[in-house]
């Protein structure tokens, strides 16, 4: 007997958003699955952002709609008693420039962690701190300047420092808006490699208009355009067999 599929972590059921009267996201649905490393890609406006935004609450405003069913790490996201702040900590953004609070090192790191989970004994939190920088790998480089301004670090170590200051809330989905398109070769490198070091562990989703990088990293890939889904596959199918022609046309080149 075949063992049942595991819930997926992150699930759309014909999920629509609107600006105003603008329509940035059409019925779109797709599952994604716990440890996965999925890659949106797609020209500029098309909806990626939006659509990660989407699952933290990011997208709340006023004059902003939105239909259909969105369930993020065991959330319905758009219920009105979601509790948005437990929704935020349990799925984490990185956006495309590093964004460290104007604080040390350590309290980067530290910062969620004293918010949500104050009974955290000192050791504790030492202990939280080095396991988050050594997943990242700033460990060795910072462990000797912890009380050191966080501007301080390079583009790439600020980068890393703010999925570093994600973890010790142990998120179960990380969100990255073009974590890498502000940084040079060496840095995009080291970012990728963080991600392959986090697979498994958290479910990643990550906008990129880097081809290359949705090809190295993402076990899938999502394709969209003019706010729908056109097509969400393995991400060495989508590249070598796409099934639409308009994701072919996209990847080749023709257009985007």
């Amino acid at each position: 007997m075949n063992a049942p599929s595991p819930a997926p972590v992150v699930s759309a059921e014909t999920l629509s958003l609107w600006y105003g009267s603008f329509r940035a996201l059409n019925g779109v649905s797709f599952d994604v699955t716990h440890g996965e490393i999925v890659s949106l890609i797609g020209p500029s406006g098309c909806g990626k952002s939006t659509l990660i935004r989407c699952m933290n609450r990011m997208n709340d405003a006023p004059t902003n709609r939105i239909e259909g069913k969105l369930h993020v790490s065991g959330y319905d996201v758009q219920a009105k008693g979601t509790d948005v702040l437990a929704l935020r900590r349990d799925v984490g953004m990185v956006f495309q420039r590093p964004n460290p609070l104007p604080l040390s090192i350590r309290e980067n790191v530290l910062f969620g962690v004293r918010l949500h989970a104050k009974h955290l004994s000192k050791a504790e939190s030492e202990a939280l701190l080095q396991e988050s920088l050594e997943d990242v790998g700033l460990w060795d480089q910072v462990k000797d300047r912890l009380e050191r301004d966080a501007e301080t670090l390079s583009l790439e170590a600020r980068q890393k420092l703010c999925i570093a200051r994600l973890l010790p809330l142990k998120p179960r989905v990380l969100l990255m808006d073009e974590p890498c398109s502000a940084l040079d070769p060496d840095g995009i490198g080291a970012v990728e490699e963080l991600m392959d070091r986090l697979r498994g562990r958290y479910t990643q989703i990550i906008v990129t208009h880097n081809m290359q990088q949705a090809r190295r990293v993402s076990d899938r890939c999502m394709f969209m355009l003019m706010g729908e889904l056109v097509e969400m596959s393995p991400t060495a199918s989508l590249f070598t067999t796409p099934r639409d022609e308009r994701t072919a046309r996209y990847i080749e080149g023709r257009y985007g």
